[in-house]
């Protein structure tokens, strides 16, 4: 019988980083667990970053997943400067796994939704009620943040490990 591997997903963002643990093996979800790091728009992007780094240390030195899936980045062309901060945070993700030991995958948005539903252009509320299905719960994951986390570590445990 193979051993149960525990994935985390990564849903980055300067205010809300979502984080979603699973464990099981294949298809069959045995625990789960998630939760969203929080910054202050009053602190410096260097303080924001620092904490969401610290965080993460954290909850991966105490957690032990075997991999880490991080939401891949993308820019709006009318806003290219979400899409440079967004991808200060993937960076600090990343190197929160990679002195953890931790190996990741990035993993675009769409990707993870078509999985999930099907349709590649799916909702958030459709994401969410996926995640929920998958996972065999009645009650809402929220913030969507966190739901979304949850939906990369599914994808990661059905697909890459």
């Amino acid at each position: 019988m193979k051993p149960a591997l525990k994935v985390i997903g990564i849903d980055p963002g300067l205010a809300d980083t979502g984080f979603g643990i699973v464990e099981g093996v294949g298809n069959r979800i045995e625990d789960y667990a998630f939760g969203t790091i929080r910054t202050s728009k009053a602190e410096a992007l260097a303080s924001r970053l620092d904490h969401i780094f610290s965080e993460l240390r954290s909850i991966l030195d105490s957690e032990k997943p075997d991999l880490m899936i991080v939401e891949d980045i993308f820019s709006l062309k009318q806003y290219p400067k979400s899409g440079i901060v967004l991808g200060k945070v993937s960076g600090v993700v990343l190197l929160a796994g990679s002195r953890c030991g931790v190996p990741a995958v990035e993993l675009p948005a769409k990707e993870i939704k078509r999985v999930l539903t099907g349709n590649g252009n799916a909702s958030k509320a459709q994401m969410e009620k996926a995640v929920r299905h998958f996972l065999n719960s009645r009650t809402a994951i929220s913030p969507s943040h966190a739901s979304d986390a949850l939906a990369l570590a599914l994808v990661g445990m059905l697909r890459h490990v």
